[in-house]
């Protein structure tokens, strides 16, 4: 009987380079380019104060070039490396709200927008039935009743918040 023996050779690695303090803010503003190895106009290839990292620098410099270079839009989202719908997008944000515009947004709903007055007088009428109903049982009725899907866990979100803004009213 043959006996095979792994060894792990233990290799020390040297501590791993800090982060770019620039990629981390732009990471949490949600305007990190994730693609900026895409972008080919030659001054973000060249100069430093160009960064193709910063996706806000590369929508402006898109949207300048088109416009006061005479650059055809198609060419300069290639040149850019975004999509069309992409530079259309930008187009627009900037058209309405300036370079504020281009500033990346939260997506989805900002609020509880399903979770109407109406809903939650409905919600707070069948929890005063005894015992009271779970968040999934009144997700099925308020469907059943009114309408709207409403996800169980955003009944429970609006029911914590409730008793949380009850807790500070209260003296």
């Amino acid at each position: 009987m043959r006996r095979i023996v792994y060894y792990i050779e233990m290799v020390e690695y040297p501590a791993l380079a800090k982060t770019d303090p620039k990629v981390e803010r732009l990471k949490r503003q949600g305007a990190l380019n994730r693609h900026p190895d895409r972008v080919r106009a030659p001054w973000f290839l060249s100069e430093r104060f160009f960064d193709a990292r910063d996706l806000v620098q590369v929508k402006y410099e898109m949207l300048r070039h088109a416009r006061l270079e005479g650059g055809n839009k198609s060419e300069a989202a290639v040149l850019f490396g975004v999509s069309r719908p992409t530079f259309y997008q930008a187009e627009a944000a900037f058209s309405k709200g300036g370079l504020g515009g281009l500033l990346p947004r939260p997506r989805g709903p900002k609020s509880p927008h399903k979770l109407t007055l109406e809903v939650m007088a409905f919600i707070e009428a069948h929890l005063a039935a005894t015992p009271p109903p779970g968040a999934r049982a009144l997700s099925r009725q308020i469907k059943a009743e009114l309408g709207l899907a409403v996800h169980p866990r955003s009944i429970e979100r609006a029911l914590a918040r409730k008793k949380k803004l009850q807790t500070h009213a209260s003296p």
